[in-house]
């Protein structure tokens, strides 16, 4: 006669355990047992993916979320997700982008926690921006960069940041910055106004081109019809129609010619260019 037992499933790690657990194995990354650590990690962030998404038995607990989020938060786990991302495995970070999202977006009591976080740690936007010149982990720093973006005090420490003129280096990056400028114009506008008048030529030039690309997209095109109506962004392009470089004229006069073609001109839009011809 045989007897079959059924072992005793694993439980699940509680919320604080699990933040504790993930924040030992990220810096057990630095000893010399790296791969052990390396496989903790994997199997770490994919129980923060499952108790963040949930699974195909269990939908996901949002007290347990919002526990997680504090822990993450006041443990510093938060600013590990980001130091060690060059370190980790595909796998890894693959988990890491879908929790990300989640993460950054989960309310605590009205209170975007992580956000917050970063907020209060800005190098670690200079991070994600300097990291992206590193093509293993590009992909996952633009991933996390494209999320940040979506809340505007993030955007506007990002176009702030000393670093943020060296992610002309990398195009996509200030593109990405563009994307969500409909749900925060005004904010948005009014920071790249600053680099468009920036004293750096390539900050000039650079943001000018990907403005002009940006607002000629026919995707674009609500954004555009908005943009070519405020007669201080006008008056920016004619003087950089202006300005000692070519490149930079002709991509002002792409945007400048906008403005003129506008069938629907407003009145002081009408005069400023009548006063300049």
């Amino acid at each position: 006669m045989s007897f079959f037992f059924k072992p005793s499933p694993r439980s699940k790690p509680g919320p604080a355990e699990l933040a504790g657990a993930i924040k030992e194995s990220f810096l057990s990354l630095d000893t010399n047992t790296f791969a052990k650590a390396l496989e903790e990690v994997e199997n770490n962030v994919l129980s923060m993916r499952q108790m963040l998404s949930g699974d195909a038995e269990t939908e996901p607990n949002q007290d347990h979320i919002s526990q997680l989020v504090v822990e993450i938060c006041k443990g510093d786990v938060f600013f590990l997700f980001i130091h060690k991302l060059p370190t980790l495995s595909w796998e890894a970070r693959k988990d890491l982008m879908h929790c990300w999202s989640i993460l950054l977006r989960h309310n605590v009591d009205s209170r975007y926690c992580c956000v917050e976080y970063i907020e209060n740690h800005l190098e670690l936007l200079d991070f994600l921006i300097i990291c992206y010149n590193n093509k293993e982990i590009a992909l996952s720093c633009g991933n996390m960069l494209r999320e940040c973006i979506k809340y505007p005090t993030l955007a506007k420490c990002i176009l702030e940041s000393r670093s943020f003129e060296l992610s002309f280096k990398y195009v996509e990056l200030p593109r990405m910055l563009l994307l969500p400028s409909s749900s925060h114009y005004v904010q948005f506008f009014e920071l790249y106004e600053k680099l468009l008048t920036s004293p750096n030529y390539v900050t000039r030039r650079q943001s000018l081109k990907i403005l002009s690309d940006f607002l000629l997209e026919p995707q674009n095109l609500q954004i555009m019809k908005r943009y070519i109506l405020e007669v201080r962004f006008l008056h920016i392009m004619m003087a950089l129609l202006k300005d000692t470089s070519k490149n930079i004229q002709i991509s002002a006069f792409h945007i400048f010619k906008v403005f003129v073609a506008n069938p629907n001109k407003p009145r002081e839009i009408v005069e400023a260019i009548m006063k300049s011809c």
